[in-house]
């Protein structure tokens, strides 16, 4: 038992996320129990305002949780110190906070914050991680670059090779997609996949390219309106949990294709 669970990475314990205000407690989802394994490409799913921000930033700890625990490499999430945290786990928002007239370079180097001196100097060790990012993820011809100068597609690889410096067992994308192209959207899935073959970090992404994600996930989390799971594509295919996603009226989940349809 105890040499399985060195493999989860992140886990929860009768989650519960939303909202609380000074008169009120507003409940998104309840009852939320998965684990993340290392070396997983895992999606999560789910209709619009079905909660899938607030799952995320639940578990990341910018904002708390209504009960329950986020169990990050065996340590309570609330326990954890922002630099502790920016140890264990990165994150890709899906509208970044830098400054555009960085190189790609010094953005992919912000990385390495959590681990460099007060003043941000790298070591030849930061420098050899930040190259090596840049090599993972194929963009060292832009380094140089200033990231005005990129688009949509280059700029979310940038973002992912930050997060590959920052050197965490896991790696949290919101919706890493938005704003691409269908061929764009499934390089960048194909690349995150490809980034837990070679790097055995875990990642967890959300998204609404729903397709892409059964084909290309080990493991997918399904947010319902009455129910949040976890499981393989495979499996989630097999117990009918796609064909509660949206209203029928519209579209079908065919099961032997793995894919939404338009109905005629």
């Amino acid at each position: 038992m105890k040499e399985a669970n060195t493999n989860i990475v992140l886990k929860t314990e009768n989650l519960s996320i939303g909202y609380t205000t000074k008169k009120t407690i507003y409940t998104v989802a309840s009852s939320i129990n998965f684990e993340l394994h290392k070396g997983q490409l895992i999606g999560l799913v789910g209709a619009n305002g079905i909660g899938k921000s607030t799952l995320l930033r639940t578990l990341t700890k910018v904002q708390d949780a209504i009960s329950g625990k986020v169990i990050i490499n065996d340590s309570d999430l609330n326990a954890l110190s922002p630099i502790e945290l920016a140890k264990q786990l990165s994150l890709v928002l899906t509208e970044p906070l830098y400054s555009k007239n960085s190189t790609v370079y010094e953005l992919v180097a912000l990385g390495r914050h959590p681990y460099t001196n007060w003043v941000g100097t790298l070591t030849e060790e930061d420098k050899s991680i930040v190259d090596n990012a840049l090599r993972l993820i194929g963009i060292e011809v832009l380094k140089s670059r200033r990231c005005f100068e990129l688009s949509d597609g280059q700029l979310q690889k940038v973002m992912i090779a930050r997060a590959i410096a920052q050197d965490t067992d896991l790696i949290i994308l919101d919706e890493p997609t938005t704003h691409l192209d269908m061929y764009h959207k499934a390089y960048i899935l194909k690349l995150l996949q490809k980034l837990t073959k070679e790097t055995k970090k875990t990642i967890l992404f959300s998204s609404h390219e729903i397709d892409l994600a059964i084909q290309l996930c080990d493991q997918m989390i399904v947010m319902t309106e009455n129910e949040v799971v976890s499981d393989s594509p495979c499996k989630l295919i097999e117990r009918g949990t796609f064909e509660s996603l949206f209203p029928k009226d519209l579209i079908d989940f065919d099961s032997k294709t793995g894919s939404f349809k338009v109905k005629k």
